[in-house]
């Protein structure tokens, strides 16, 4: 099928700034959808029906034209963060053309001499400004898409909770068009309650003294996450993620998930990673919902129940870690059952009882038995011993390719 779809990158220009070709398919399009503010851009000399995008958001009535001409209009580049990469994905290649205009990101790196492949570029379109959380570095350069002229006021808030309020915010409105401004502050000092809704926010991080940044690898403090005690412990949480191995765009379930530490670590190990985490306890599913935010991690899943009957519907896995419930009955299996072929399983256990479990289904399935001991040092006296704390038994077991 010849190239029906024609999506469009439209600045603040507006209609001059764009190039010939995509004029002409303006020109020849039977439908032009866009946003009102995008539609309002265009002349009024075009023939084609003028539709803006349903609410809520919806991809239908494009698809619906299929084979037809149809523009689609988007802001800046319509493959980064925008409705042209959503089409891409419903759509095959030859089906489509796009006509991008400078995104917004390459705007303001150009406007403030940031080197634009050096500087991460967070959307909070749609998105909990928690995301930010993960981010959060002394010395970084950060540009974020905003969600609407509430955002910035929201960002500098929450830098400022987290010991970064001297940092400082380029708050970039309209950027390409003739209402182009920029508004300046530290966080600290942030006094706009909101700005334009199509705006950029460029971020030059600094942490003060009360700030507590946190490494980019597993092993988070153990003091980071709210917790009633049923936290695996930061050494062997890190030895435990470095056994189930995050992959960009894996999915993890977190099975008797405690306060989430590992679904939340599997998650920051790739923006891309997913997590599940599935937890019984009315009192712990409430500190999951904490610990993603105050980490970054909005987007973790919560799944309220116990395994094995909790697990059924759920996307299957790549990777599955077992904390607590091995010996209860239809754990292990139902776990194995619903892991795609070539996953990891990862079980943790503590007691006799959970140990035995593990070994058995070693014994039946292969895979490693891994003891870990940790002892820390501590007083005794005038002098100093060390504290062992409960030795752990880790299951580490990959699924065969063609299981």
């Amino acid at each position: 099928m010849l190239p029906w779809l024609t999506i469009i990158g439209i600045g603040e220009d507006g209609y001059p700034g764009l190039g010939k070709q995509a004029r002409h398919a303006l020109l020849q399009a039977n439908l032009i959808m866009g946003a009102p503010r995008q539609l309002a851009l265009l002349p009024a000399c075009l023939s084609a029906e003028r539709l803006p995008w349903p609410k809520p958001f919806s991809l239908e009535p494009v698809l619906q034209r299929r084979g037809t001409p149809v523009c689609v209009l988007a802001s800046g580049d319509p493959m980064f963060h925008g409705v042209g990469a959503s089409l891409a994905r419903q759509l095959p290649p030859s089906e489509l053309r796009v006509f991008s205009a400078p995104s917004s990101p390459s705007l303001a790196a150009a406007r403030l001499g940031w080197a634009l492949a050096d500087t991460p570029v967070l959307s909070l379109v749609g998105r909990s400004p928690a995301l930010l959380n993960r981010y959060l570095h002394d010395g970084t350069r950060l540009l974020v898409l905003a969600s609407d002229g509430h955002t910035p006021a929201e960002v500098a808030q929450r830098l400022c909770a987290t010991g970064f309020d001297a940092s400082t915010l380029h708050v970039f409105e309209h950027l390409g068009g003739p209402q182009e401004r920029c508004l300046r502050a530290t966080a600290g000092q942030w006094q706009h309650h909101t700005t334009a809704d199509l705006n950029l926010i460029a971020l030059e991080l600094v942490a003060g003294p009360d700030a507590r940044p946190l490494a980019c690898v597993p092993g988070l403090p153990d003091a980071a996450f709210s917790h009633d005690g049923q936290l695996t412990k930061r050494d062997v949480r890190a030895l435990t993620l470095g056994r189930l191995a995050p992959r960009p765009g894996q999915l993890l379930w977190d099975v008797g998930a405690g306060c989430g530490s590992i679904g939340i670590e599997w998650m920051r190990a790739h923006p891309s990673c997913q997590a599940i985490a599935i937890e019984a306890n009315d009192g712990r599913q409430g500190l999951i919902e904490r610990n993603r935010d105050a980490l970054g991690v909005p987007g973790l899943q919560l799944i309220p129940g116990r395994a094995p009957a909790a697990l059924e519907g759920l996307p299957r896995p790549d990777a599955i870690f077992i904390g607590g419930g091995v010996t209860a009955e239809g754990v292990l299996a139902g776990c194995w059952k619903a892991l795609k072929p070539g996953g990891r399983l990862v079980a943790n256990a503590v007691t006799l009882e959970s140990e035995m479990a593990l070994f058995n289904w070693q014994a039946l399935h292969g895979g490693e038995l891994v003891r870990i001991q940790v002892a820390q040092a501590r007083p005794l006296g005038n002098f100093h011993t060390w504290g062992q704390a409960l030795p752990i038994t880790l299951l580490d077991l990959p699924k065969p390719a063609d299981a």
